[in-house]
């Protein structure tokens, strides 16, 4: 159980309901298959997966949750031909042109016939609740994504208090300065990958993997006024990842000395060895999220609420 990307909220009140209390919140919409004629179904599943028999697996304050997605494959490009089919026959038979509101209409006729007859697939968006702390982590490298698990708790639990975590100073600013001086604070260092873009409309992207950063190349790109927008770093030689201008951690990994611990917990099961799993993920993220928003100059939004 490690998650690859994280988008972070802040919880607004306090979240006080226990686990078990969630657990029947979130029963009112558990996950099933789509039917014949639903584009798209989203609901609850275990966080173990076929180990688990909960729709919530807890840990000290973190509460872990997991939303399922099951959707129709409509290629847009087979939807696109035979709505262009179909407005070529009237064009011909009844010798005049189809107009935009008729096209339309055509493609919701072609989708309600296509989608019984589609093949579907699943996804899982896994989030946990740090009631203690008042984090809401998703992960997910989609906003939308992550805002589609947050609607679907409203759903069930009526409101759900929760924004999008703001940083004072702006990322892609102390991250242009962190490489334009080659110096981070001590806990921080920077990798191999980034990418610098012009601030101008239209303006020049350079994306960089597994390149020195420091070189004359990248020096020159910034001293032309390029800014960071992504940065690879390592924090405390425990977690690396991609920190991006919106303050979103991308292709996160747990280094291996993090790793060794997760393997002399003894866990024997699965269920065990994803317990163990998670509660040392959710304690580094403990220390890694605090530490990395206090280094971008603390949060934006004033008078968070901590359970």
């Amino acid at each position: 159980m490690w998650f690859r990307n994280l988008i972070l909220y802040r919880l607004t009140q306090p979240f006080d309901l226990h686990p078990e209390a969630l657990e029947e919140r979130l029963e009112k919409k558990p996950f099933r298959p789509v039917m014949d004629m639903e584009p798209a179904f989203t609901g609850w599943t275990e966080p173990l997966g076929k180990e688990g028999r909960q729709l919530v697996h807890s840990s000290g304050n973190c509460i872990l949750l997991c939303a399922r997605k099951e959707e129709k494959i409509l290629p847009a490009a087979a939807v696109r031909e035979l709505v262009e089919a179909r407005a070529a026959e009237i064009e011909e038979r009844e010798e005049r042109k189809v107009r935009a509101k008729e096209r339309r209409e055509l493609r919701e006729t072609v989708l309600l016939e296509m989608i019984p007859r589609a093949f579907s697939k699943s996804s899982c968006q896994y989030a946990y609740i740090d009631s203690k702390n008042g984090w809401l982590v998703v992960d997910s490298a989609s906003p939308g994504r992550a805002e589609e698990l947050i609607d679907l708790l409203r759903e069930c639990l009526g409101s759900f208090p929760v924004v999008p975590l703001q940083v004072r100073e702006a990322p892609d600013a102390i991250m242009t300065e962190w490489l334009k001086q080659g110096e981070t604070p001590a806990e921080v260092q920077i990798g191999d990958e980034c990418e610098l873009r012009d601030l101008v409309e239209d303006g020049a992207i350079v994306r960089v993997r597994r390149e020195d950063l420091f070189s004359e190349e990248i020096r020159a790109h910034l001293e032309a006024g390029k800014r960071v927008m992504r940065l690879a770093l390592t924090w405390d030689e425990r977690v690396s990842f991609v920190l991006d201008e919106k303050f979103q951690l991308r292709r996160l990994r747990f280094q291996d000395v993090v790793l060794d611990e997760a393997g002399e917990a003894g866990a024997e099961t699965f269920a065990e060895r994803f317990d163990a799993d998670y509660r040392l993920m959710t304690g580094e993220l403990n220390r890694l999220l605090p530490r990395l928003t206090a280094l971008f100059g603390g949060e934006e939004q004033a008078g968070i609420v901590a359970g």
